[in-house]
C-alpha cells in the first residue's frame, strides 16, 4: 500500500502539470509605475533545481539545495557563502534547518543531515519525500507522501519513533506542513492538522481543515499545503484545491475555513491571510474571521507561486520569472521586479527584510522593498 500511495502521488503531480497546457494565456502585464522603492540587493546560482524548493531560514542564513545534490548556507544580507556540502544524489525535498544541524531528502529517499557543512549520518526512509524535513530540539522530523512522520536524533540519526496512520491511497505529490509550534509537532494528514507529542509520537489533538467534496478521489484530495503560516497562537494553510483555513494551535480548535480552490502556499500578518487560488486570483481574508477584505485580478493565469508578506507588501514570483509586490492592505500592485525568465518555484521566504526568490533555472535572486 505504500509504494501505491507513493506511485499514486506522483501520477497526481503529473495530472497538475498536464493541466496548465490547458489554461488560459497568462494576462499581460501591464504598464507599472513603482510606488515603492525596492531593489535586487544580490543574486547567486545553485545548478538547476527541478523541484519547488523551500530554503530554510535561520538567524539571518539562507539554507538552500539544487536538485542535483548542492547544499549551500548563504548570509541572507549579502549573499556570501558560509558554506557548502554535497548529497551525493539527487535532492527530492527541501531543505531544514536550525542552524547547527542541516537535513535534507534524496530522491533515493535518504534523509541527509550536516553540521556546518560536515556529513553526520543519512538515513533511509520506506517512501518518497517531498515536503522538507523539520530540524528542532535536536531532532529531525521527515514526511513521506504516504503520510508517515519519522523523528530521528540530529547528532547521530538514531530514528526515535514513526507514526504511521490509517489513510488514503492517493496523496499529494508537493511539499506539505511538518512545522514547530511551542512544544508541539504540527503535520499535515490529508486536509486535517495534528497536533503531535515530538517526543513519543502520539497524536495530542487534531483538526479538520476542510471538508473535500467530489466523485473520486483526485477530486476529494486535499492535502494541506505547506510552508504552514504561523500568526502568534494561530497557524493557517491551504488545502489543495479545496479550502484555505485557520486554527488555534493552544487549543487544538478551527477558527474558520472557506470553500476556495488553489494549489499554493498562503502568505499573511497579523491582519490578513493571502494567497492566489487555482486561476491565480488573489484574496485577503481578515485573518481574526476569514472575511473577504480585498481581491485582486490582474495577475490571473500567470502561474504564481506562494505568498510571503514583507512589512506592508505582499509578493509572488510567476512563471516568466517577474516578482510582484501588492500593498497587503489593499491589493494595489506597488512593485515589478525581474529574476532570469524562468518560473518561480515554491514560496518566496523572508530573513530580515531580505525576501529570497528561487527560480527553475537555479537561480537565487535576494529583494529587498522598502
Amino acid at each position: 500500500m505504500k509504494r501505491l500511495a507513493a506511485v499514486m502521488a506522483l501520477a497526481v503531480a503529473g495530472l497538475a502539470g498536464c493541466s496548465s497546457a490547458d489554461k488560459p494565456k497568462p494576462t499581460p502585464l501591464e504598464e507599472l509605475a513603482p510606488k515603492i522603492a525596492g531593489r535586487q540587493v544580490w543574486a547567486s546560482t545553485i545548478g538547476r533545481v527541478g523541484f519547488p524548493l523551500l530554503p530554510a531560514v535561520h538567524e539571518g542564513v539562507f539554507f538552500v539545495a539544487s536538485g542535483d545534490g548542492n547544499v549551500l548556507a548563504l548570509r541572507a544580507d549579502n549573499g556570501d557563502l558560509l558554506w557548502r556540502a554535497s548529497a551525493g544524489g539527487a535532492i527530492a525535498a527541501g531543505v531544514g534547518s536550525d542552524g547547527r544541524y542541516t537535513s535534507v531528502v534524496t530522491r533515493a529517499n535518504e534523509v541527509i543531515t550536516f553540521e556546518g557543512g560536515r556529513e553526520l549520518w543519512r538515513k533511509r526512509v520506506p517512501s518518497s519525500v517531498v515536503t522538507p524535513p523539520l530540524v528542532a530540539g535536536e531532532r529531525v522530523f521527515v514526511m513521506g507522501v504516504d503520510r508517515a512522520v519519522h523523528a530521528f536524533d540530529a547528532i547521530d540519526g538514531r530514528r526515535l519513533w514513526t507514526l504511521q496512520r490509517p489513510g488514503d491511497a492517493l496523496t499529494l505529490a508537493q511539499a506539505g506542513v511538518v512545522a514547530a509550534f511551542r512544544n508541539t509537532l504540527l503535520v499535515g494528514q490529508g486536509p486535517r492538522l495534528a497536533g503531535v507529542d515530538p517526543l513519543r509520537g502520539t497524536v495530542v489533538w487534531e483538526v479538520p481543515m476542510a471538508s473535500p467534496r467530489g466523485t473520486n478521489e483526485v477530486e476529494r484530495l486535499a492535502d494541506l499545503i505547506g510552508p504552514l503560516l504561523r500568526i502568534g497562537d494561530q497557524v493557517c494553510a491551504r488545502a489543495f484545491q479545496s479550502a484555505v483555513a485557520c486554527a488555534d494551535a493552544s487549543r487544538g480548535a478551527l477558527q474558520w475555513s472557506r470553500n476556495v480552490g488553489g494549489v499554493q502556499a498562503i502568505g499573511g500578518d497579523a491582519e490578513r491571510v493571502i494567497g492566489a487560488d487555482a486561476s491565480d486570483r488573489i484574496t485577503a481574508w481578515r485573518a481574526a474571521t476569514g472575511d473577504v477584505a480585498w481581491t485582486n485580478e490582474k495577475l490571473l493565469y500567470r502561474g504564481l507561486s506562494g505568498a510571503a508578506v514583507v512589512g506592508p507588501v505582499v509578493a509572488f514570483g510567476d512563471s516568466e520569472g517577474w516578482v510582484h509586490f501588492l500593498s497587503a492592505a489593499t491589493g494595489e500592485q506597488q512593485l515589478r521586479l525581474r529574476t532570469d525568465g524562468t518560473p518561480v518555484l515554491g514560496t518566496p521566504v523572508l530573513a530580515g527584510t531580505t525576501l529570497l526568490v528561487i527560480t527553475q533555472g537555479g537561480g537565487l535572486f535576494a529583494f529587498r522593498p522598502n
